[in-house]
């Protein structure tokens, strides 16, 4: 995984929390998906900055997880989300 990345949300995707966990919403599609607890807090990451390098080490910080686990569970989940178009990664210029 590439951190020199940036991370957009879909605009046609809404979320809401319940329980500690994230339901999202695709509006185009009109399919359901839903986050755990890691996943929420990933998600919430990426609502409050686009920096992917960012959202690592403010996840880093936060679990008690080696560097390449990370880098690993974050790939797929980003790759994931944004194959099914909820997300957008784009290189950093």
């Amino acid at each position: 995984m590439n951190l020199n990345q940036t991370i957009t949300l879909s605009p046609d995707v809404i979320s809401q929390e319940v329980s500690g966990e994230t339901v999202l919403l695709d509006l185009e599609s009109e399919n359901y998906f839903g986050l755990d607890e890691v996943g929420t807090r990933i998600w919430q990451l990426i609502k409050e900055t686009n920096d992917l390098e960012t959202i690592f080490n403010t996840l880093l910080a936060e679990y008690d997880v080696s560097e390449e686990r990370l880098l690993g569970d974050l790939d797929a989940l980003l790759g994931e989300i944004a194959g099914l178009g909820l997300v957008k990664l784009e290189q950093r210029a």
